[in-house]
C-alpha cells in the first residue's frame, strides 16, 4: 500500500512540474505562427514545427519527425503503408477529425485507417513516424528508399537527402 501511495505522489508531482513548463502569457502576440488555427494551446497540438538540419520541419506532439510516403496519393483518403511497412513507419494518429496544430500552415486533415484509427494528413498526404528515429529531432528516415520524406510546415516534402540518412531498405 505504501508503494502505491508513494508512486501516486511522485506521479502527481511530475504532472504539476510539467504543467509549470507551459506559458501562461496567452495575451502575447509575437507575430509568428506559433498558435494553432483553432485557438488551442501548443501543448495540445498533434503537429508542430521544429528546427533541424533540414530546416523547419513538422513534428508530432512528442517532437518526433513526421514523414510522407511517395506511394501514397494526396487526397485519396487511404494509406499505402500497412503490415510490415506500418511497423517501421507508424501512422501519426489523432483523437479527433480536427487535430490541433502549432506553426503548421498546410491543410491538416485526417483519414480513417482500416483498423478504425484516425491518421493525420497534411495537404492530403498521410503522415508517419520512423521507428528508426530514436529521439526527438532525429531525421534518419529522410530519403529512405528514395520514397520517405520529412515534411515542411506548408505540407511540401523536403526532398534533399540528410547526411545521416540510412541506405535504402529493401521492399520500400
Amino acid at each position: 500500500m505504501r508503494k502505491t501511495a508513494t508512486l501516486a505522489a511522485v506521479l502527481a508531482a511530475g504532472v504539476v512540474a510539467l504543467a509549470g513548463c507551459g506559458s501562461s502569457d496567452d495575451n502575447s502576440s509575437s507575430g509568428s505562427s506559433s498558435s494553432s488555427a483553432d485557438g488551442s494551446s501548443a501543448s495540445d497540438a498533434v503537429l508542430s514545427t521544429a528546427d533541424s538540419d533540414l530546416g523547419t520541419i513538422v513534428v508530432d506532439a512528442d517532437g518526433r519527425t513526421v514523414y510522407v510516403f511517395d506511394k501514397d496519393t494526396a487526397g485519396s483518403g487511404t494509406s499505402a503503408c500497412s503490415g510490415d511497412c506500418l511497423a517501421k513507419w507508424p501512422a501519426v494518429t489523432a483523437d479527433s477529425d480536427a487535430p490541433a496544430v502549432d506553426g503548421v500552415s498546410g491543410d491538416v486533415g485526417t483519414i480513417t485507417r482500416d483498423d478504425g484509427s484516425t491518421q493525420v494528413t497534411l495537404d492530403g498526404m498521410p503522415l508517419y513516424l520512423y521507428a528508426g528515429d530514436s529521439q526527438a529531432g532525429d531525421v534518419t528516415g529522410q530519403a529512405v528508399g528514395g520514397i520517405w520524406w520529412v515534411v515542411a510546415p506548408d505540407g511540401s516534402k523536403i526532398a534533399e537527402a540528410a547526411t545521416s540518412a540510412p541506405a535504402a531498405i529493401p521492399g520500400y
